[in-house]
């Protein structure tokens, strides 16, 4: 192939294409089921209009204002990116077939990253800061005057989740900047082609991820058994605003490591629960139906 810039504009938009098409191809992240999207317009958000749930009242008299003075919860863009490069003998040979998988793969990693994001802030959400000052998953959130909130069972098994996802706002946040994009260094004159004869193909983009309402996710390290299962429930739906009123959380979705995988298939989909005869034995499973499953892979 002819080294000029018309031919590598041609190789940008095949490359551009294939990466388009593999970046849409497969199932959704599972991010989106437990963040919600916001999008970003400079290099970060204050969330502080996000830290109570809205109530209504009867209106008598003026508004009953609530004040944001004095909160803050600021999130922070990060750029991120992703390189590969492409030997220029490579062109002048026309192989730039053998680009075709990576960049492909370079799609996929780009789609699938912010899974990455969320998981990291799942794991570590005993000992990273929500808003209110307590960790995200912590058993001393304030509430109102005198009363605090958990949304942590502390034990010795592995962790298992509760999620609500039925409102617009979630527990999570993914900050948007700037989406995912194709970008090129393939000019002869840049310094990548002058010293090392390659052109440079990488994906950019600007975003975040952050904890939101606590109230709407549950970790508990207790044993996924029916008993803790219903403890997990119900301390979500007691939770209350400022004023005591329930916030009416229901939690819908259960999030598992592979390792809880059949336990957790079993206590969401199973008619019978098989016990011990001796303690009463086998019983309908009340809990059959009650949450979704989501198994993410890497959680600890």
């Amino acid at each position: 192939m002819i080294i000029n810039q018309e031919n590598l504009a041609n190789i940008y938009t095949a490359l551009s294409t294939i990466f388009n098409a593999a970046f849409q191809q497969g199932p959704e992240p599972w991010y989106q089921r437990v963040a919600m999207t916001v999008p970003s317009t400079g290099a970060s958000m204050d969330y502080k209009f996000l830290l109570d749930f809205p109530g209504m009242r009867e209106w008598i008299g003026d508004r009953v204002i609530k004040s944001l003075a004095g909160k803050k919860w600021i999130v922070e863009n990060k750029d991120w990116e992703a390189t590969i490069e492409v030997l220029r003998n490579h062109v002048e040979d026309d192989q730039i077939g053998l680009y075709n998988p990576i960049v492909a793969a370079l799609a996929f990693e780009a789609r699938f990253h912010p899974n990455k994001l969320f998981l990291d802030l799942i794991n570590a959400g005993a000992a990273g800061d929500c808003y209110d000052g307590k960790k995200f998953f912590a058993t001393n959130h304030p509430m109102r005057r005198g009363t605090d909130g958990s949304n942590l069972d502390a034990g010795a098994s592995t962790a298992w989740y509760l999620i609500d996802t039925s409102r617009p706002v979630k527990p999570l946040i993914f900050q948007s900047r700037k989406p995912v994009q194709l970008v090129t260094m393939d000019r002869e004159t840049d310094q990548n082609v002058f010293m090392r004869k390659s052109y440079l193909y990488g994906v950019d983009a600007r975003y975040a991820g952050a904890y939101g309402m606590w109230q709407l996710a549950y970790k508990s390290t207790q044993a996924l058994t029916a008993p803790y299962y219903a403890a997990a429930r119900a301390a979500m739906m007691a939770l209350t605003n400022a004023e005591g009123r329930p916030l009416e959380v229901t939690p819908n979705l259960m999030v598992v490591p592979p390792s809880l995988e059949g336990t957790a298939r079993t206590l969401l989909n199973a008619e019978i629960i098989i016990g011990d005869p001796t303690a009463g034995g086998s019983q309908t499973n009340v809990w059959r139906g009650t949450a979704d499953l989501l198994v993410v892979q890497g959680l600890t």
